[in-house]
């Protein structure tokens, strides 16, 4: 007889689409299918049906492992290993002060774990220095969602809206890889006599489902949007009812957009007037339109000005702030959403406060039950924070992240690292980062924990624990509250999620994501609530699905635009280095791979990197599918076999960067900083292509 079954979250991406665990004879737990929640309607990609299988023995971690005199990882006790990390993170404070230990999360934490990471770094450590992987990927959409509306949630409405608009455009995703029980969204859409256009300089899975596909030299979203504002403005299709009334700054931008006129966009972009005219023409005839972004106009050193464009293009036609309308990302990892609201960012408190807000400090520092002036300020970007490992920054405690695969400029960071006096690793699996480390924690993830995440959506819902981790495992809490009182606070940080979470609920009250009026007994009914959500709110049981309809988050309501200019890349090609590289995912394998190449299935499905190159380009190197190509930046090198396709534009190569050693597409991106964002530039630099020698059989 079956036991029930235990609904929860697919712990992958950040549609966090709605599953059930059920429990196995032979121990472990099953997928299965769970048609109520209504963001995939029971539908999983591989990754979601298969991660079970990280947890299985043999894959996952059940011993702490510490380094031992010889340089080896070995078992050990818990309280060695708690003792271990404890008295060096004691010693490294008194030698070099606390701004020289640094903690790193990641947007797969639980908003409890991201919370209590946050309150350890700053009420245990006194550190300012803590920052966390989502910095690499939603982070210039937050900045200029703030800027424009005064407030960042991925998506202002519930993507059940999509398929009831009359055009999306969908800028730098290849959802139907990323996170394919999305695409439903917008073969709906296309059902539904609206239309599709997608950006991308790859005829992607996704593309090929699109009305329009523009493919833009990689690097010019901002010119491309810039030209598109300046036709909308030169044929008279600007909504100016709407401008007056709801938006400010409108002719500062018409004047930066009536710079770039067409052809001069042509020129840059490589993307025709014509389709220039048709994408306005579709955009704006319907009564409601979107636009859409992911990593590939964000992951720039302008990532913030180019997304700031888009979203000009969308309070430019009255399109932000109506029913089936306006400007979303679609956030990349499953809690990339909730992760970045609630304190382990460089300079942020919970409830999306800013860290040098006196009121905010004052009000979170009351919560914690500790001095205002006791909270150091903002600290170093994930990037910055890597990049001072080993000099400024002698300790790294890590949890829910793989630097050394997912961070730019690969080799040198990893190189950073090793530089440390001390680095802790938090993980359900030995990854290429942990392997580095001086100890490493096995800790509980997903089907073995309570705890909440919140969509891309902004939808908080609820994970349940389905089965009991193993011995030898821990939770990040329990790792938490260990610590904190071997460093001197016996109180403060409980190990249940939901005490966690109802003091992360007061600490949120009042703030931008406000989750006070959100708790376990509410999610428990199943379809999660959107912020805001305040304790006062009762009328609307779900909380806010859609935002903006009356005002916008601003002091005056009105939204603001951003008057932005195109700008070259970072590092513009040269003769050394004539080809530009992009960057990105597959569908059978998921960020740094940690997770995903431990499964057989999904391994077989996506093997290895590969190298995809224009078969003009192929012709110029001399090179065979399948052939290996070294590809080279200012960098570094790596290798890996040739996968040519029409579907890539001649003048640029894509690798995908889930995987470590000689095809580690990360040893090669450029680390420049967007000046708002501090995102690094992952999405394009300069390369050369050379065939490599194929290693003897």
């Amino acid at each position: 007889m079956r036991t029930a079954s235990t609904p929860t979250h697919c712990p992958y991406c950040a549609l966090q689409c709605g599953m059930a665990l059920s429990p196995l004879p032979t121990g472990g737990v099953e997928v299965v299918e769970r048609t109520d929640f209504p963001v995939n309607r029971g539908a999983l990609c591989g990754k979601g049906r298969t991660a079970p299988a990280v947890l299985a023995p043999g894959v996952r971690l059940t011993s702490p492992l510490v380094r031992s005199a010889g340089g080896e990882l070995v078992p050990a006790g818990w309280d060695e290993a708690l003792d271990r990390i404890a008295g060096e993170l004691g010693r490294i404070r008194t030698e070099h002060g606390p701004d020289a230990l640094g903690v790193f999360g990641g947007g797969g934490l639980t908003n409890e774990k991201a919370y209590a990471l946050g309150k350890f770094a700053r009420v245990v450590l006194g550190t300012s220095q803590i920052d966390y992987n989502g910095r690499f990927c939603m982070s210039s959409a937050a900045a200029a969602g703030i800027k424009a509306f005064g407030l960042d949630r991925g998506l202002p409405f519930p993507l059940e809206d999509i398929p009831r608009t009359g055009c999306v455009i969908l800028v730098g995703s290849n959802l139907a890889e990323t996170m394919p029980p999305a695409l439903r969204y917008f073969n709906e859409l296309r059902e539904n006599g609206g239309t599709l256009i997608v950006v991308d300089p790859r005829r992607t899975k996704t593309a090929e489902q699109a009305d329009l596909h523009l493919a833009p030299r990689p690097g010019t979203d901002l010119a491309l949007a810039l030209g598109l504002l300046h036709l909308i403005v030169a044929e008279g299709r600007v909504d100016e009812e709407y401008v007056g009334e709801r938006t400010a700054g409108w002719e500062e931008t018409r004047a930066a957009a009536m710079a770039h006129w067409p052809e001069y966009v042509e020129r840059i972009t490589g993307v025709s007037v014509p389709q220039l005219r048709e994408t306005v023409r579709l955009f704006c005839e319907p009564e409601a339109a979107m636009v859409l972004t992911a990593r590939g106009p964000e992951q720039q050193s302008k990532g913030t000005d180019t997304v700031g464009a888009w979203i000009n293009l969308c309070l430019a036609t009255g399109r932000a702030g109506r029913p089936l309308s306006g400007y979303g990302c679609l956030t990349g990892q499953g809690n990339g959403q909730g992760g970045r609201e609630h304190g382990q960012k460089a300079d942020q408190l919970p409830g999306y406060r800013k860290l040098d807000d006196p009121a905010a400090r004052a009000h979170v520092a009351e919560v914690w039950g500790v001095d205002p002036d006791s909270l150091p300020g903002p600290g170093r970007s994930a990037y910055e924070l890597l990049d001072a490992l080993g000099s400024d920054v002698r300790s790294l405690l890590l949890m829910g992240s793989n630097p050394v695969v997912s961070a730019p400029r690969a080799a040198h960071i990893e190189e950073r690292i090793k530089s440390l006096d001390f680095l802790a690793v938090c993980d359900v699996v030995l990854s290429e980062t942990a392997a580095l480390a001086d100890v490493v924690l096995p800790v509980a993830q997903w089907a073995e924990e309570t705890g909440t995440t919140t969509s891309l959506e902004g939808r908080v819902l609820l994970r349940q624990r389905a089965i009991t981790a193993p011995e030898g495992v821990r939770s990040d809490l329990e790792v938490l509250h260990e610590l904190a009182a071997r460093l001197g606070v016996d109180k403060g940080f409980p190990v249940e999620p939901e005490e966690v979470f109802e003091e992360l609920r007061r600490a949120s009250a009042g703030g931008v994501a406000d989750y006070s009026g959100i708790s376990y007994e509410r999610l428990a009914e199943g379809e999660g609530v959107f912020w805001p959500c305040p304790a006062q709110d009762d009328r609307r049981p779900t909380g806010t699905p859609r935002l903006f309809l009356d005002r916008f988050a601003t002091a005056d309501g009105r939204a603001r635009f951003v008057p932005v200019s195109h700008r070259p890349i970072a590092e513009e090609p040269d003769d050394d280095y004539p080809v530009l590289l992009t960057t990105g995912r597959v569908v059978a394998q998921y960020q740094s791979g940690a997770q995903t190449r431990r499964v057989d299935e999904l391994n077989a499905a996506a093997p290895g990197p590969f190298v995809e190159l224009h078969p003009r380009l192929a012709a110029r190197l001399g090179a065979a599918e399948g052939d290996p190509l070294a590809v080279t930046s200012r960098r570094g090198r790596a290798v890996a076999p040739a996968r040519i396709t029409v579907g890539i534009r001649p003048d640029t190569v894509f690798m995908p960067f889930h995987w470590p050693g000689e095809g580690r597409a990360n040893t090669l991106t450029n680390p420049a900083l967007d000046p708002t964002s501090r995102m690094p530039e992952f999405k394009v630099c300069a390369v050369r292509v050379e065939r490599a020698e194929r290693a003897d059989p």
